[in-house]
This record gives C-alpha cells, sequence and structure tokens, in this order.
C-alpha cells in the first residue's frame, strides 16, 4: 500500500484540507498511509502560526492525517523554492513516501511538470537574469521568461498553489527524491481569499478568529475540538500585534549591515529595510515602506519576522521530529526507525543523533520561547523542551 506526503501549514486545518485527504485516499485507496510535513509555529507569509505546531499538529490527525513531521522554522519561513526543497528533503529522509500530493488550480500535472522543466532549463535562467536586470520581482520574472519560452502556459504560474506545485516538482527533480507526483485540483476559495463559501481559505477563518467572530462551521469538527481546547490553556490564537513592540525594539536596535544576512535574493533589500525601520512609526507603516513592485509584501513580512527571530539560514535537515500519530502513524514510524531514519520522538533524545540535531533544538527552542509571547495566555520559556508528540 502506498504512503502520501502532503507539505503543509493547516494554519487551521479545514475543510480543503479534509477534502485533499479524501481525494487523495479516492485515488491511493483508503489504506494509504498519509504523512505531513507541517510548518512549526512561524509560517511562510512571516507570521505567528495562529496556534502552537502540537496543536494544529494534533488537528490534522485528528481528521484523518496519520504522522506529522515538522517543517524547521528556517524551511517554513522561506520563500517557495526553498520551503520545497525542505518539504520535500524531509519526505525522502522518511524512507516509507512513495507519493507526494500537492493542490493546485489547474489540476493538471503535464502542464505543472512542462513548467517545472522549463524553469530549470539553461534558456528560462538566462530569460530571468534578464528580467531581474530590468528590475521587475521575482515573481513576474519568472513568469515573463516562462512566457517567452512556453507562451500562454506560463499563466498557471500567475496562481499561488500552482507555483508552490511547481515548486515541489523542482525539487523532487534537483533532490532525486523517489516522490511519485499527485495533485488534486484546489475546490472552494482561493488562496488567501476572504470569500467564505464553499471550503474557505486559512486566510478567511484566521481573521475571523481573531476577529472573535464564528469559525467553527468552516474547519472540521475534530479540528474545532483541538483549537478551542488549546485556546482554553491560552494558547492561542497568537496574534502579532502582542508582539509589534518587542519587534520593533529589536529592529530599531540593529544597525544596516545587521540585515543584511535576511536579504534573501542580495539585492540591496536590507538597505531598503534598514531605512523603513529608521521610518515607521509601526510595523504596517514599516513594511509598507519597504514594500515596492520588486519586493513584494510577502518577502517584506518574512525578512522583519526572521530578522526578529535571529533566523538562522536553512540547513540539511538533521533529523525528523515528530509532532503528532495515531496508530497507523506510529506503524510508520516503526518502520522509518527500522531503515535507519533519524527520527526524534523525545527532546531529551536530541543528544544520540547528533551535535546537528542538539543546534537545531537549541534554535528551535529560541524560536519557540519568543512565539509564546503572542499568544493570549502567560507561557512559561522551555516549552520546546517539556512538550512531546501528541499520539491519538
Amino acid at each position: 500500500m502506498p504512503t502520501a506526503g502532503i507539505i503543509a501549514e493547516y494554519n487551521p486545518f479545514h475543510l480543503g484540507h479534509q477534502y485533499q485527504l479524501r481525494a487523495l485516499r479516492g485515488l491511493l485507496g483508503e489504506g494509504c498511509g498519509v504523512v505531513a510535513v507541517m510548518s512549526g509555529n512561524f509560517v511562510q507569509r512571516g507570521d505567528f502560526a495562529l496556534f502552537p505546531k502540537y496543536v494544529r499538529a494534533a488537528a490534522a490527525v485528528g481528521c484523518g492525517v496519520d504522522l506529522v513531521l515538522e517543517l524547521p522554522t528556517a524551511w517554513a519561513m522561506a520563500g517557495a523554492e526553498a520551503f520545497a526543497r525542505g518539504g520535500v528533503s524531509l519526505m525522502a529522509m522518511t524512507g516509507v513516501v512513495t507519493h507526494l500530493c500537492f493542490g493546485s488550480e489547474c489540476g493538471d500535472l503535464g502542464r505543472l511538470e512542462q513548467l517545472a522543466g522549463c524553469l530549470d532549463s539553461e534558456a528560462c535562467q538566462a530569460l530571468l537574469r534578464r528580467f531581474l536586470d530590468k528590475g521587475m520581482s521575482f515573481a513576474a520574472a519568472r513568469e515573463a521568461a516562462a512566457r517567452g519560452l512556453l507562451g500562454g502556459a506560463a499563466d498557471c504560474l500567475r496562481r499561488p498553489n500552482n507555483n508552490l506545485a511547481v515548486e515541489y516538482l523542482r525539487a523532487i527533480r534537483r533532490t532525486g527524491a523517489a516522490l511519485t507526483p499527485v495533485t488534486i485540483r484546489r475546490e472552494g476559495a482561493a488562496h488567501d481569499s476572504e470569500e467564505e463559501g464553499g471550503a474557505a481559505s486559512a486566510s478567511a477563518i484566521r481573521r475571523r478568529v481573531l476577529a472573535g467572530e464564528p469559525w467553527r462551521h468552516l474547519v472540521p469538527p475534530a479540528a474545532a475540538a483541538a483549537l478551542e481546547e488549546a485556546a482554553a490553556r491560552g494558547l492561542g490564537p497568537a496574534s502579532i500585534k502582542r508582539c509589534e513592540q518587542g519587534m520593533l525594539a529589536v529592529l530599531r536596535r540593529m544597525e544596516r549591515e545587521a540585515f543584511r544576512p535576511y536579504d534573501g535574493g542580495g539585492e540591496g533589500l536590507y538597505s531598503r529595510f534598514y531605512d523603513a525601520v529608521r521610518r515607521g512609526a509601526d510595523l504596517e507603516e514599516l513594511l509598507a515602506l519597504a514594500k515596492t513592485k520588486r519586493y513584494p509584501l510577502a518577502r517584506i513580512r518574512r525578512m522583519a519576522m526572521a530578522a526578529y527571530l535571529g533566523l538562522a539560514p536553512p540547513q540539511a535537515p538533521p533529523c525528523l521530529r515528530v509532532l503528532a500519530a495515531n496508530e497507523r502513524g506510529r506503524a510508520l514510524l516503526r518502520e522509518m526507525k527500522r531503515r535507519g531514519a533519524p527520527v526524534l520522538t523525545k527532546p531529551a533524545d536530541a543528544g544520540r543523533l547528533g551535535p546537528e540535531a542538539r543546534r537545531w533544538l537549541e534554535e528551535e527552542r529560541r524560536y519557540t520561547d519568543l512565539y509564546l509571547l503572542a499568544c493570549p495566555g502567560r507561557q512559561r520559556p522551555g516549552a520546546e523542551y517539556r512538550t512531546g508528540p501528541v499520539m491519538l
């Protein structure tokens, strides 16, 4: 029986995610195991996750995922290319995942693979450099380069899930991972949409949760129960507003060169960001001052959060950290260990996995301590070492 992998944030797990699981098992069989590699306490849009990683992982397992592994913060907070590479690397490391499943707006694997091959070609890379030199944003330059070679087929890159799907396919090629790709057409509201018809987007649900508006009907019952239980303990919903003054304090103390490591593209964004820090009265104004057509808001937001966290650059994942599992997930874990995969279930076991695993866990401890400041409850630091995986 195949085992499918899904790279996700589940921020939070919603009806669209439930649809994906049902469609996936409809394709691969009801006995198909599902392993999710999930972002931890910080997400790709440069924000605090709505609820802590163990809570979101428990919600996912309660809704049908068998095993949830953590995508380290440095990869979770990266751009699409590195985000995909980190997730695919972890899937390959398990030794048991046979298929990689991802959503896309077009639902056409052949077209997505054509785009992935095009973007990796020397001709496309040459065109990309030419458009970047003209001052275009990376996303616009990449689409223009692909359009120059494929014509209208490049329209797919305008949609966020298509875009990420292409990056998953490129990551499979580059890493040589033995993963068979499977794409499922995205249904319901568009990514980041405020529409709530059908399967509402995670953005619309987060807005409702933070505003104190009704939201239970937008997520599966098991997910709602997990989130509400966590909220009762003060573990969410986390809001960047609770940390805004602290973030500004950190950013205003930094010198211009201190922002360089978080530039990403080496295009001088760090200098523009430094100037925005010196002018912005609050975080929203700071981000608006730094944003341009070349530097989209998501990239600026990731830079702000990375600088606040003192985020280390992405490194090869040192181990597979378990966040939650059910009975079938535990069977998959036993098989992973039998095949020699480096699996971390308890923080105390990091020492036996070597210095890189210990270093990574200490980095995550620091990030988690800062994350808890965004939660409404009075949380003590050190939770990274006290909290173990949720076994259902």
